[in-house]
Parts: C-alpha cells; sequence; structure tokens
C-alpha cells in the first residue's frame, strides 16, 4: 500500500525534523540515514525502531 502525497506532505524525521522520501515498505531520511518502517499501511515513526541505511 503506498501511502498519499498528502500524508508524504507533512510527515517529517522524528530525529532531525527533515523531510522523508518513500521506500519499498519505509520512508527514509536522507539526513540522518534512518530508515522507517511502514506497518499495515501505518509509518511507524520511532526513532528507537528506526534501521540505520547500509553505507554503501
Amino acid at each position: 500500500m503506498e501511502l498519499a502525497r498528502e500524508l508524504l506532505d507533512i510527515l517529517a524525521c522524528p530525529k532531525c525534523k527533515g523531510p522523508l522520501r518513500p521506500a519499498e515498505q519505509a520512508l527514509v531520511c536522507p539526513a540522518c540515514q534512518l530508515k522507517y518502517a511502514i506497518r499495515e499501511g501505518i509509518p511507524v515513526l520511532l526513532v528507537e525502531e528506526a534501521e540505520k541505511l547500509s553505507e554503501e
């Protein structure tokens, strides 16, 4: 399930308050290099549950 553009426009990274970009079943903060899961269509914007992006 894809999130609505209106929702993406108002969501922000809970750590740095920066913009989030959509990824496969997740939202990604490019500034913090964190990935927030989307579970059952609901973004889980908890810093302690975010995954660090790999350094590729």
